[in-house]
C-alpha cells in the first residue's frame, strides 16, 4: 500500500449547467502527488470549465470535488482560505497587474495571506523570479516584458506560496513555438524543484506530449480517454484520432437549434457545452 501514490485531487461524478445548459455531465477523474495531469479537448468540450471547478471558483449542480483531502463543496470560508494557502493558479493572460512592478505582482499572494515584513517578501519574490530565471526584473513594469516574460512572471507569483496543486490554463497560448517549449521545459522544472502536483489545461499537442504523465480528454462534457501519452497515440477512437490529427468533425448544425440557443429559448438541461 505505501508504493501508491496519493490521491491529491479527486471529482466525482461531477455536473455543473451554465443557466439552463449542462455543461459536464459526470465526470469524473483523480489526480495523483507529483504527477502532471493534462486535460484537453476540442473547442466546446467543457476543459475550462472543468477547471474552475476544480479552483474552486463555482459550486456544482452534484457531484464532489476533493482537494488534498478536502471536500470543497462542505468547506466554509475561512476553511477555503486557508486551502487557497496550497493552490497556486497561472491564469491564461498571465494577469498581471498594469499599474504593479513585477516584484510587486509576484509578492501580491504574500500581502493578501502572509504576515511577513517587506524585506522578507522581497527577498521571496527575487528567489521565484531567478527560479522562472528572471533574475533582476522585479523594478520592470509588466509593459516592459514579452509575452514569454509575463508568462514566466505569472508562473512566479503563482508558486510564491510553494503550493502543493498548481493549475495553469492554456499556458503556452499565444506564444510561438520555442517559447511555449520554454515553458513546457519550465513547468516540469516547478514541479521537480518544489514537488507539486500540477493541472494543465491546453490545446497545444506539442505540450501535451511534453509535459503530461497523464492525459484527460473531454468530449462534449464527458470523459472520453484518461491515460498516459502512449496510451493517447495508440488509442482507436476515431474522435481521439482526429483531435490528435487535427482532423475537422462531420457535424451538422440543425439550424432550429442553433437558433435556440441565440435566443435563449432551449429547454432547461440540454446537453451543450462551452
Amino acid at each position: 500500500m505505501n508504493g501508491e501514490p496519493k490521491t491529491v485531487i479527486e471529482v466525482e461524478d461531477l455536473v455543473t449547467h451554465y443557466g439552463g445548459r449542462k455543461i459536464l455531465d459526470g465526470v469524473s477523474m483523480n489526480v495523483t502527488e507529483g504527477e502532471i495531469m493534462v486535460i484537453m479537448g476540442g473547442s466546446g468540450s467543457g476543459k475550462s470549465t472543468l477547471l474552475r471547478y476544480m479552483m474552486a471558483l463555482e459550486r456544482q449542480t452534484s457531484g464532489t470535488i476533493k482537494l488534498l483531502d478536502q471536500d470543497i463543496g462542505k468547506l466554509n470560508q475561512q476553511e477555503m482560505f486557508g486551502l487557497r494557502k496550497k493552490i497556486g493558479v497561472a491564469f491564461q493572460g498571465g494577469a498581471l497587474f498594469s499599474s504593479m512592478t513585477v516584484g510587486e505582482n509576484i509578492m501580491l499572494p504574500l500581502y493578501e495571506h502572509a504576515h511577513l515584513d517587506m524585506m522578507t517578501m522581497e527577498i521571496m519574490a527575487r528567489m521565484k523570479l531567478e527560479v522562472v530565471d528572471l533574475a533582476g526584473f522585479e523594478d520592470l513594469m509588466p509593459a516592459e516584458l514579452s509575452g514569454g516574460m509575463i508568462k514566466r512572471a505569472a508562473f512566479a507569483r503563482a508558486v510564491i506560496m510553494d503550493p502543493k496543486l498548481l493549475f495553469c490554463d492554456e499556458p503556452s497560448a499565444g506564444l510561438d513555438p520555442v517559447v511555449a517549449s520554454a515553458l513546457d521545459d519550465l513547468i516540469l522544472k516547478l514541479r521537480d524543484a518544489l514537488q507539486m502536483t500540477v493541472v494543465v489545461v491546453t490545446h497545444e499537442l506539442d505540450s501535451v506530449f511534453k509535459i503530461a504523465d497523464r492525459v484527460t480528454v473531454l468530449d462534449r462534457g464527458h470523459i472520453l480517454f484518461i491515460g498516459t501519452v502512449e496510451e493517447l497515440r495508440n488509442n482507436k477512437s476515431e474522435r481521439i484520432q482526429n483531435l490528435l490529427n487535427r482532423r475537422p468533425e462531420d457535424e451538422t448544425i440543425d439550424p432550429d437549434e442553433y437558433l435556440r440557443r441565440l435566443t435563449g429559448e432551449e429547454e432547461t438541461g440540454g446537453d451543450a457545452t462551452l
